[in-house]
């Protein structure tokens, strides 16, 4: 993985992480899962707290976790019955060839070693199977949220993405790209806690992490 310190900081707020973190569409699982027959087989890569995993599960799918933090696997099992948590990396599954229909990156891909990760989702897949990674992102039309995004130092847009992530490999095809507008009721303080929940602030300092607390809480004010 890349950047080690920021991709490892999510354990220690697994809890809120699982709490706060968005869900994603079924329109948009369905669309990567798309000409898979069901029950596939798949794999949750670098799979957190099991977000994805849930929604997999509730699509009718088998599903393998993997997820490198020992935090983040233990909340997936407390809240996920009948999933595999592995230890593994994008770099480094504990899985055979051939294994999975489609390996599924919710929030992820872009903390992977990409050469490396790429090789190894090839050797995981089965021929002819599916690579979907997957991202929330806010709406970035919303001065607040631009705001937000700068007080909370996050940076990751769809203008981003599509600039940065326009090839797997030689063992793929070239993307295709699919957006889903949906919506996230959040209260004030579901907000801040999802703020809580970002590497660049759970690798802060106290002073800085205070600092963001109050911004957050001055913008909502206004």
């Amino acid at each position: 993985m890349t950047d080690p310190t920021h991709a490892r900081s999510f354990g220690v707020a697994a809890a809120d992480y699982d709490r706060f973190r968005p869900r994603y569409p079924e329109a948009a699982l369905r669309w990567a899962l798309d000409g898979i027959d069901r029950p596939a087989r798949l794999v949750d890569l670098a799979a957190g707290t099991g977000i994805v995993t849930r929604g997999l599960l509730a699509l009718g799918h088998r599903v393998t976790a993997v997820e490198p933090d020992p935090g983040m696997r233990a909340q997936l099992a407390a809240t996920t019955t009948g999933v595999p948590a592995l230890a593994g990396t994008a770099e480094a599954m504990p899985l055979p060839d051939g294994y999975a229909d489609a390996v599924l990156a919710g929030q992820a891909y872009h903390w992977f070693d990409r050469p490396a990760a790429h090789a190894e989702i090839a050797r995981v897949l089965r021929p002819g199977g599916v690579f979907a990674p997957i991202w929330n992102l806010r709406d970035d039309r919303a001065d607040w949220v631009v705001e937000l995004s700068r007080i909370a130092e996050i940076g990751d847009t769809v203008d981003h993405l599509r600039q940065t992530v326009t090839d797997f490999g030689d063992g793929f095809t070239s993307p295709e790209w699919a957006e889903f507008a949906h919506t996230t009721p959040l209260s004030r303080d579901d907000l801040l806690g999802l703020v809580r929940t970002r590497s660049h602030y759970l690798t802060a300092t106290p002073a800085r992490q205070a600092e963001v607390d109050r911004e957050v809480r001055q913008l909502l004010d206004t």
